[in-house]
């Protein structure tokens, strides 16, 4: 693998396993100062083809130099995850980063209902994305508002979800793995899903497995790319 500093500049792209409790962001940057470093060179262009959130680990595409003018086509291809959603319980985050909110009881939930419901999620829908998320809002990151216990008005986007699969199900507990859209949460579909069970669900935890045809078996941990670029 050329890791040149000409190869950097000229644009790579990078397939990287993002830890779980790094943001994208850091990740970004982490590279982007391994560049600089070895090198000693003052600046490179380095970003990323889709977030992950902070709690969630996998596949992260990361871009640089010219590659980074690129990046859309990247953001726009097809993803798939594997996961876990806790059934009977939510989060104000529709995940572990907030404490437990409310629970429900999962007595008349089975094998035959959840899978039904799976099925209710595939094809094109409207999602709300999470109020604790980074999306921006009059300048400002969604977060920030959830935080400080803002209300605010969310508008709905159109994802599209190709395959929905539970692998695994031992309640409260199911596994599942889905391929979908850009622009999908998956914490939100662990919060639908717990709607629509006339319960509650939170993701446990998430794993990004592709984008398009780049898979997380292919990908560098951020040590690895560290050794790698060094040597």
């Amino acid at each position: 693998m050329d890791f040149s500093l000409e190869s950097f500049i000229n644009g790579k792209l990078l397939l990287i396993n993002k830890p779980i409790n790094w943001t994208s962001f850091q990740v970004v940057n982490k590279i982007r100062w391994l560049i600089k470093s070895n090198y000693a060179i003052k600046k490179i262009r380095v970003g990323h083809a889709g977030t992950l959130d902070p709690l969630a680990q996998g596949l992260l595409i990361v871009c640089t130099g010219k590659l980074t003018k690129k990046i859309v086509e990247y953001q726009d291809k097809k993803k798939s995850y594997s996961g876990t959603f806790f059934i009977g319980a939510t989060t104000p985050s529709f995940d572990l980063e907030t404490e437990i909110d409310s629970t429900y009881s999962i007595k008349n939930i089975d094998k035959k209902i959840l899978i039904l419901t799976s099925k209710k999620f595939l094809g094109k829908s409207k999602q709300s994305p999470p109020i604790f998320s980074a999306i921006k809002l009059k300048g400002k990151k969604l977060y920030n508002y959830a935080r400080k216990g803002e209300n605010v008005k969310l508008e709905k986007r159109e994802i599209n979800i190709y395959k929905f699969e539970l692998t695994k199900i031992n309640l409260p507990l199911v596994d599942f793995r889905i391929e979908c859209s850009k622009g999908t949460y998956i914490r939100s579909i662990a919060n639908d899903f717990g709607k629509e069970l006339k319960s509650g669900a939170y993701l446990q935890n998430l794993v990004r497995t592709s984008i398009g045809n780049y898979k997380l078996k292919n990908a560098l941990s951020i040590n690895d790319f560290e050794k790698m670029i060094i040597n």
